[in-house]
């Protein structure tokens, strides 16, 4: 699983995303606990993709081999993407509001500054 292309697009798509998040929060553009919820929807999304595309490409093979591969690879990378950062997105923000994990980042925060 994940191998070759379907893991240089999610790799690509994850870290372009996180690169771009990571410059936000360096302008104050993006607050710690939103940047910490992107974070998570950037690495979800990542393996969306490398899941879509690999599934996708199976899928479109099964159904019109040649064309239907590549097909099925860029709807599935899309799909993965969006299914990925929706997860991710949900899930980011549950921890990043989660009480508990604020109260454990509290004195990490304070020892760091």
């Amino acid at each position: 699983m994940f191998q070759g292309g379907s893991l240089w697009a999610g790799l690509l798509a994850g870290g372009m995303s996180q690169l771009q998040d990571t410059k936000s929060l360096q302008q104050g553009q993006l607050g710690k606990k939103e940047y910490t919820a992107h974070t998570v929807e950037n690495v979800t999304g990542a393996v969306g993709v490398m899941a879509g595309v690999e599934y996708g490409a199976v899928l479109g093979s099964t159904v019109l081999p040649g064309v239907g591969t590549v097909v099925g690879a860029v709807l599935g990378g899309v799909l993965g993407d969006r299914v990925g950062r929706i997860v991710g997105g949900q899930a980011g923000n549950m921890i990043s509001q989660n009480p508990l994990v604020n109260k454990v980042v509290e004195p990490v925060k304070e020892a760091i500054q």
